[in-house]
């Protein structure tokens, strides 16, 4: 049984299925190089990670997966903002939204960056135990990345 939680900032990890992790929510531009960051625990949805997400984006479009898919939370942030959303719909949607599948093809970009991510073993398997420490850890692989 785990004792109580010490007081102090969170550490972002969190337990699923797979166990202990961490999940990063990245925020890249149209080269697929990396703008922001947020970590939370690995039992966060994703939609936690589009909380954070700076709602003055230079970009005039969002492209995200299914998982953004949430007319409050996103949607409406960036109609309001001006700014198109190409978020493919959910299956249990009642009303369909459209959204322009040649568009979200680009979505590879944030994917094969968390591809380069993930070869720094320090990233892959989170050996710092602060957040602060991992999202620095995170901040020069990415700088490694974006100069290569």
């Amino acid at each position: 049984m785990p004792g109580p939680k010490k007081a102090g900032e969170d550490q972002a990890i969190g337990r699923s299925r797979g166990g202990l992790g961490t999940k990063i929510h990245t925020l890249v531009d149209a080269l697929g190089n990396p703008v922001a960051f947020v970590l939370t625990g690995g039992e966060a949805h994703d939609l936690v990670g589009a909380d954070h997400l700076p709602p003055d984006i230079q970009a005039e479009m969002l492209i995200a997966d299914t998982a953004f898919d949430a007319d409050e939370r996103v949607l409406a942030r960036l109609a309001a903002a001006g700014k198109t959303a190409v978020i493919p719909p959910r299956s249990h949607r009642r009303v369909r939204r459209r959204f322009d599948r040649h568009i979200d093809k680009a979505r590879h970009l944030i994917e094969n960056f968390f591809a380069k991510l993930k070869q720094f073993r320090g990233i892959a398997t989170r050996y710092d135990k602060t957040a602060r420490n991992f999202l620095a850890a995170v901040h020069l692989a990415a700088g490694a990345i974006w100069f290569n």
